[in-house]
């Protein structure tokens, strides 16, 4: 056991029963080196790093030494992934236990990469530095763009290569969350057809993560209202920023409503609906525009798990459920006119507001523009010309302007709103690569810079502009799970 550096562990998911997960520890890795650790999150974490060395922080954060009060298990869980459903699990990730912090906040401490699990199936339980260096740049980027998301707290090599489709270096990444447990997990209780353990997971979910549901008269119904709400905030976030995660399999969604798993996610530059990255993604299941239907979609299949704990009358519990899952084009077109009214800082209600931000949204598709950087332009920020002279665009923006002053709003109480919801850098993609191309040859200079601006996205720094300019050669990029 290593030194505890104020780790404070109670692992309620561990004492759950065997149904829910398996007893595991991460397997030993040759040369454990660590490449970053994320030191704002560790002080948010109430942990003290001062009173270890590296060498025992690599070894902690590859799994070869275990903190003290560490109880490590692989969870249970399925998914449809692309719409057909499967049996899985934490193939090659392990949850070493549930920090509590001296805010008595609760986290999932999880290393990914440590090796296999029996849920590996015909994987090798490891994972490759580029990928996990990915999902700590974008976890970063999304949690400092305000949207709800795992966290990344370190990456460590593991001194081992692995094998892709060429040989590749070997790492592992400890991901922080509010927990793992997705709606992929009650479908794996409700596939096994156990009514006990899946009140068990249910009372379990609103003693951790909805307690204010204790005294509900119905759990059930307020579960499914709370975790589509979440959701539906979550995926207007995505929206918000040009985000395409990529995989929106239902192992892929947070009961908690964090943004989880980053696999094939990236940024959209050119604005166009249905922009897809994944490079399995051949029909644009997960497209930019296909989010909210996707979203939609799992909410369903999380709802007919809850069937059971709904009504025990189960064509009353189905209606209830399809009422509910119905209100979703409703709320999320609200929450979205709202977002998209921020994003041009229009107070007050209108009339006119939806097609003035449909004729935008059309203008900046017809036109190929830049997403972020119309905004930018917008603010003022001026990043690069675009089509910003062109003769639509500019009858628009005196549409807009008109706007602006209803309501008596004044320019810089919009200008205000709108730099709290349009950020100046996102990571965009050319520079997520060439970062990870850097640091796969054991330079890390571009990462420690990137993630300095990352930091800030809304505020304007010295190097902000290096990272605001989209490559024109980006047109074709693909991106891939990196498992």
């Amino acid at each position: 056991m290593e030194n505890n550096i104020n780790w404070n562990f109670d692992n309620s998911y561990s004492r759950l029963s065997d149904a829910f997960k398996e007893h595991i520890k991460p397997v030993a890795v040759k040369y454990p080196e660590l490449v970053i650790i994320n030191e704002s999150l560790a002080k948010e974490l109430d942990l003290d790093l001062s009173k270890i060395n590296k060498d025992k922080l690599s070894s902690l954060f590859t799994g070869n030494t275990l903190p003290e009060g560490s109880n490590t298990i692989a969870q249970a869980y399925a998914g449809h992934q692309f719409g057909h459903f499967t049996m899985l699990g934490d193939g090659r990730a392990i949850l070493i236990g549930e920090h509590i912090t001296n805010g008595n906040k609760r986290f999932d401490i999880q290393l990914k990469g440590s090796g296999k699990t029996s849920f590996s199936r015909n994987g090798d339980g490891r994972a490759a530095l580029g990928p996990m260096l990915r999902e700590y740049i974008i976890s970063e980027a999304m949690h400092n763009l305000n949207i709800p998301s795992t966290r990344s707290l370190a990456v460590a090599k593991t001194g081992e290569k692995i094998m892709r489709d060429t040989l590749l270096e070997g790492a592992i990444l400890t991901r922080v969350a509010l927990s793992h447990i997705r709606v992929g997990t009650f479908q794996y209780i409700a596939a096994r057809d156990k009514k006990d353990e899946l009140e068990i997971i249910f009372k379990y979910v609103i003693n951790r993560h909805y307690p204010k549901l204790a005294n509900s008269k119905n759990k059930a119904i307020d579960l499914l209202h709370n975790v589509m709400s979440k959701q539906i905030d979550l995926v207007v976030n995505w929206m918000r920023v040009g985000f395409i995660h990529g995989v929106m399999n239902t192992d892929n969604m947070s009961i908690s409503g964090e943004t989880i798993d980053y696999g094939p996610c990236a940024f959209m530059d050119t604005y166009d609906p249905k922009t897809v990255f994944s490079s399995i993604d051949h029909m644009g299941r997960y497209a930019y525009c296909n989010q909210p239907i996707i979203t939609k979609w799992n909410l369903s299949r999380f709802a007919e798990c809850l069937i059971p704990m709904i009504d025990e009358n189960q064509k009353k519990a189905i209606e209830i459920a399809t009422e509910i899952i119905n209100t979703f084009e409703k709320n999320y077109e609200e929450k979205w006119l709202e977002m998209m009214k921020k994003k041009l800082g229009l107070l007050g209600n209108h009339s006119t507001d939806k097609t003035l931000i449909l004729d935008l949204l059309t203008w900046m598709h017809q036109k190929k523009v830049d997403y972020t950087n119309t905004f930018c332009h917008l603010m003022k920020f001026e990043v690069q010309e675009e089509d910003f002279q062109d003769r639509v665009f500019k009858d628009w923006k005196k549409r807009w302007n008109e706007r602006l002053i209803i309501n008596n709003s004044s320019n810089e109480k919009s200008a205000a709103l709108m730099r709290t919801v349009n950020p100046l850098v996102i990571p965009r993609n050319d520079k997520v690569e060439e970062t990870l191309d850097l640091a796969n040859k054991n330079n890390f200079k571009m990462l420690f810079e990137f993630l300095e601006i990352l930091k800030t996205p809304y505020i304007e720094k010295k190097n902000t502009y290096k990272y605001q300019i989209p490559n024109e050669n980006n047109k074709e990029y693909k991106t891939f799970c990196g498992t």
